[in-house]
């Protein structure tokens, strides 16, 4: 029995520490020179406005940010917000306004070259993942809050696919869990169902 509960006590710690922002060091991206394979799908957490900030850059080309909602870009970024040249770290702006569960997908401006990057990789001409994401735990130091971080790639066919082009950080949006969380957790869940069947049995 003592067993069973330490088992749950570790299964109920690493579901929290899963849900938590475990993953909020993650940056830079861990495995740079390689093309990120998560194919990420972005969605409204709750109805109200899509925060942006700016993190930062290492990009020679010119970038903005554009908002797509439910495949339409919003009159707020339009135009291209949080240009990688002008902008510092910390500078915010309201993306536009959101219905919980709407898609949104982020779109990188190259200026210097013309090409329309998409957080959506099936959107994007080369069909490349141009993005990176991950949970932040907040820089306090910049004001920046808890969020979802992006990193974008801003070569056509990928370049180096470091994702530090030009990053930010998101309010407002989820991401949808990656197969491996799930697959972990489904792996504890196994094994607390088992320990405790065993300790019934015996």
């Amino acid at each position: 029995m003592k067993n069973s509960l330490r088992l749950t006590a570790v299964f109920v710690a690493l579901w929290f520490g899963l849900l938590s922002n475990t993953r909020a060091d993650a940056i830079p991206y861990p495995a740079s020179g390689a093309e990120d394979s998560t194919q990420y799908t972005f969605t409204a957490t709750t109805t109200g406005e899509i925060g942006a900030y700016f993190y930062n850059q290492s990009a020679s080309y010119t970038n903005t940010l554009s908002l797509l909602v439910n495949g339409v870009i919003t009159p707020e970024s339009s135009a291209g917000v949080l240009n990688n040249h002008t902008s510092s770290i910390g500078d915010f702006v309201s993306l536009g306004f959101v219905h919980a569960g709407d898609v949104l997908t982020f779109q990188l401006n190259v200026i210097t070259t013309g090409n329309t990057l998409y957080s959506d990789s099936t959107l994007n001409a080369d069909g490349v993942n141009h993005v990176y994401s991950t949970s932040f735990s907040g820089d306090t130091a910049h004001g920046i809050p808890t969020g979802t971080y992006v990193g974008f790639e801003d070569i056509y066919g990928g370049g180096d696919f470091d994702y530090n082009d030009e990053t930010f950080v998101f309010t407002n949006i989820s991401a949808v869990p990656e197969p491996e969380t799930y697959a972990m957790l489904l792996a504890g869940l196994g094994l607390i169902i088992l320990t405790v069947r065993r300790s019934r049995i015996a």
